[in-house]
């Protein structure tokens, strides 16, 4: 049945390349993947899938589902495909969205064999706000069995975590006045914005290894000669688990409150994009994901571990069982969101890449439906956050 599956998607390789490439060459930014969200449904649609468009109020989110003749669990193959601003896609969401569409075709050849559901899942602005967050808070993977993507690097890796991230903004309001002539009638914000800084480098001492505190002055005052009435930080806090991550935002809001106090500034903190929960793998989709790796030839498959960036599909794996593996573009020292990654998804490795991403979401998907004893130990093993 495997090689069946994998027979099928060498069938449609030019058809995922081809998709690969037009997103390749049509870069869209986060939340206006208007080419790429109708380039994927229209290929969908011509193979026998039932598309909703704009789900979850999100226009450029989508739905893709296809039932085999029996009845069985949903598994969603999920595409991301925004891309970076100056570089295109240089994370590589051209290839994740055609190795999730070549994986349909192929788990769709057997799927009257297996039954159940499956359902390709377009999930945009993972850049930015990350549509999974909003997908998963509004129930998309409540009934879903298995969610499972690949993402391209320099080396395959198996599925492991990623950290938790809140994007905080601090805005503090102090008053003008000439700083030379009347220093002592003004509020200085970007006094109070330079004390938050001071503060949570302070802080840095007193949190666990796996937290990392990144910012910038997105505004900072107009002239040397006014005194700021405005100043603005935005930070990424991130954390290996998300209990650790609130306690730090909440430490970071602390220094916030106190800046303000010290300068007589007011200050307002809220999120300027959606929270990221951390990555857990569920084991079972784990382990088949990293055995069909192998079956698929990968010889050199790194151990999971905990990435040290943040991912929305974190906030998918607390509410249904995920794996988010690796799948490597020929070259170890290839770095993300580059120009150098961009144009590797579409040289000749990138359609090998293309090819066997797909090949292995699929088999893991048919594993998954195959199996009834596979779908309990899923079940036995997924805990909710």
């Amino acid at each position: 049945m495997k090689e069946k599956i994998i027979g099928e998607i060498r069938k449609y390789r030019d058809e995922i390349m081809q998709i690969s490439r037009e997103l390749y060459e049509h870069p869209e930014l986060s939340e206006e993947e208007v080419f790429a969200e109708k380039l994927l449904t229209d290929h969908l649609a011509a193979h026998g899938f039932c598309v909703e468009h704009g789900i979850c109020k999100i226009p450029t989110a989508f739905r893709a589902s296809f039932k085999g003749e029996k009845p069985g669990p949903k598994l969603a193959f999920l595409c991301e495909y925004d891309a970076l601003e100056g570089i295109g896609h240089g994370c590589g969401h051209n290839l994740i969205a055609a190795m999730s569409f070549g994986a349909a075709l192929g788990l769709k050849a057997v799927l009257n064999e297996t039954g159940g559901e499956i359902l390709v899942l377009g999930t945009p602005a993972e850049e930015t706000n990350g549509a999974k967050v909003t997908m998963a808070g509004e129930g998309i993977f409540d009934d879903v069995l298995a969610a499972i993507m690949l993402h391209p690097d320099g080396q395959s890796k198996e599925s492991g975590s990623s950290l938790a991230l809140d994007a905080v903004r601090f805005r503090f309001y102090g008053r003008t006045a000439h700083a030379s002539s009347a220093p002592e009638k003004g509020i200085n914000a970007l006094d109070a914005v330079i004390l938050l800084f001071n503060g949570i480098n302070a802080l840095r001492q007193h949190v666990p290894d796996d937290v990392r505190m990144h910012g910038i002055i997105a505004k900072g005052g107009l002239r040397p000669n006014i005194v700021p009435e405005y100043a603005e930080a935005r930070f990424n806090f991130r954390a290996g688990k998300r209990k650790t991550l609130n306690e730090v935002v909440e430490k970071a809001k602390q220094c916030a409150r106190g800046a303000a106090e010290m300068t007589g500034a007011s200050v307002k903190i809220d999120y300027y994009e959606l929270s990221n929960d951390d990555m857990v793998t569920n084991p079972v989709l784990g382990r088949l994901m990293s055995e069909n790796f192998r079956f698929m030839g990968e010889t050199d498959l790194q151990p999971a571990c905990r990435e040290m960036g943040s991912m929305d599909m974190g906030n998918v794996s607390h509410v249904a069982p995920a794996a988010h593996g690796f799948i490597g573009l020929g070259d170890k020292n290839l770095v993300l969101h580059t120009r150098e990654v961009a144009e590797r998804t579409v040289s000749e490795q990138g359609q090998r890449t293309a090819e066997r991403g797909a090949c292995i979401l699929a088999l893991t998907g048919y594993d998954v439906l195959s199996s009834t004893k596979v779908q309990e130990e899923i079940q036995k093993t997924f805990l909710p956050v």
